[in-house]
């Protein structure tokens, strides 16, 4: 195992350290807790939290600021973070309008969120929670009962946050993400698996000439291991499982993001966005907003994901369009 790292139990903390440090404009640590919180009084608005274990950056903390996350609570590596943790996001995130959190779909991360939620609704503060869905991939697989949450939680984090900034309240943020979750599909796949520090050692066996459909952020199985395939080929094979399961026809407004897993260069996130675009300009669906690059990530999984988000509704555009400052957006 190469990395830049001292001890591996000291990684989360030296990572959250490091990272408040190069972002101070922008976001803070409270105290010494997992929690990195934005640099704002927010006063008489929704916060809105997200976080899980740490591994995927830049997600979370780097999409804490203006226009998005209120704060985001770092677990240890593919960890879920604590009720204790999770709850100090809330206090931190509470300015008087309530909080709601956006949860990826793992049972670890459900129950201890929701275990928090209680404790702060005990304290008189008002939480509600929404639960990303977006992987297409598998249902009922390792840590989730249901599909898994991944890349396309981002685009939960950006709208909702969006309506939070301008001051939309706890009910009203609650309901736009039951409409906003099931338009958002993703699919990813992985040519190598992560090495977890702790480990030091991958966390699955990948031979060089294979690859995995449907693989998860904390390398759970996909649904399928085949001979290494060309980016067009790849494309196909997610296009397809994507619209099948939109059932998208010509003219439909969509937008999508090609995320790399961690190890994937630019380089080739760019050629299979390309494949992707000429699916969709052959079918006629117009893509509004195009993304690319590193959102959601696995360490050192080399592999790529497609995120589709079904425009439903036109208004959801112009919420990704809005200033934000973060990290990461």
């Amino acid at each position: 195992m190469k990395k830049i790292i001292n001890r591996p139990e000291d990684l989360v903390e030296q990572m959250m350290r490091g990272l408040v440090s190069a972002h101070d404009n922008i976001v803070h640590r409270v105290g010494t807790t997992r929690v990195v919180a934005r640099n704002y009084e927010g006063k008489g608005k929704v916060g809105l939290i997200s976080g899980g274990g740490s591994g995927h950056e830049p997600s979370h903390a780097g999409f804490v600021g203006k226009g998005m996350l209120s704060a985001a609570v770092c677990g240890d590596v593919f960890t879920s973070p604590t009720v204790d943790e999770v709850h100090n996001a809330i206090v931190a995130a509470n300015k008087g309008a309530g909080v709601l959190m956006v949860i990826k779909n793992y049972t670890g991360d459900v129950v201890n969120f929701q275990m928090a939620a209680e404790q702060a609704e005990e304290e008189g503060i008002k939480v509600d929670y929404c639960i990303t869905s977006d992987d297409i991939a598998v249902e009922n697989s390792t840590w989730t009962t249901g599909q898994r949450g991944v890349a396309g939680t981002i685009f939960v984090h950006k709208i909702l946050g969006a309506l939070a900034e301008e001051g939309k309240d706890l009910k009203a943020i609650k309901a736009e993400s039951d409409r906003l979750i099931p338009e958002i599909k993703t699919l990813g796949l992985a040519l190598s698996p992560a090495t977890t520090p702790a480990s030091g050692k991958p966390g699955f066996e990948l031979a060089n000439d294979e690859i995995e459909f449907g693989i998860g952020i904390h390398g759970e199985p996909g649904y399928e291991r085949v001979k290494l395939k060309t980016s067009a080929e790849m494309a196909k094979e997610f296009y397809a499982k994507i619209n099948k399961s939109f059932g998208l026809k010509a003219d439909d407004k969509v937008v999508v993001l090609v995320n790399g897993m961690g190890a994937t260069p630019l380089m080739e996130q760019y050629v299979f966005f390309n494949d992707v675009m000429e699916l969709f300009a052959k079918d006629h669906i117009t893509v509004a907003k195009k993304m690319v690059g590193d959102y959601m990530t696995s360490i050192d999984m080399a592999g790529i994901s497609l995120t589709v988000l079904r425009l439903k509704d036109p208004k959801w555009l112009e919420l990704l369009n809005r200033e934000a400052e973060t990290i990461a957006w």
